[in-house]
């Protein structure tokens, strides 16, 4: 049986689309958008860590661990994904991977992870994504924590901030969601009534 891995779910930017921030607290179909993606979430993984760099008090209702951004600034999903890599490797030394999420997906299917574990299993390479109908969802995938030192690396040295800039470095596996209706994130307002 394969060991679940802990997961980052990715609620550290401005929301900047949406117009008003932390937009994963905005209710969806009864509740915070944010509730939704623990739910789904917390069977499939051993633990979750929240990347917020928010006031915490906002996320108490989670009954989460909070971390902030290791890097200053708002240098976006790889910031966030560093953060889950540094805090994993400290909290869970056995574990090799970590997983990490958006805070606005509430429509995450309910074998994320374990679909991503069997790309990473079929294509012996050490990062899956999620793809669905030849698009790349990046945000959604499974990181060797083993990469924390370069990715802290490129953030410092470099400009290079786009998730495919960091994921075109190596080979990674693909875990195909074809089958699936939709995969969206909340980036309007419009998207709240779907």
């Amino acid at each position: 049986m394969t060991v679940l891995p802990p997961a980052v779910i990715l609620a550290g930017g401005r929301s900047s689309r949406m117009g008003v921030p932390d937009k994963c607290l905005l209710p969806f179909k009864g509740q915070p958008i944010i509730t939704q993606v623990i739910t789904t979430l917390t069977p499939q993984v051993s633990a979750l860590l929240l990347n917020t760099n928010s006031d915490p008090a906002l996320f108490a209702f989670c009954g989460l661990p909070l971390r902030a951004d290791v890097m200053p600034g708002f240098q976006g999903p790889l910031a966030g994904i560093l953060t889950g890599m540094l805090w994993a490797r400290e909290a869970f030394p056995q574990a090799t991977h970590i997983a990490s999420v958006p805070a606005d997906m509430p429509n995450l299917p309910a074998d994320l992870i374990a679909r991503l574990q069997a790309a990473l299993e079929r294509e012996a390479v050490a990062t899956a994504i999620a793809v669905q109908a030849g698009r790349r969802h990046s945000i959604l995938g499974l990181w060797p924590l083993a990469d924390a030192e370069a990715l802290e690396a490129m953030l410092r040295q470099t400009d290079v901030r786009a998730l495919w800039r960091w994921i075109e470095r190596a080979p990674v596996a693909l875990a195909d969601f074809s089958d699936l209706s939709t995969f969206a994130n909340i980036n309007t307002k419009d998207d709240l009534g779907c």
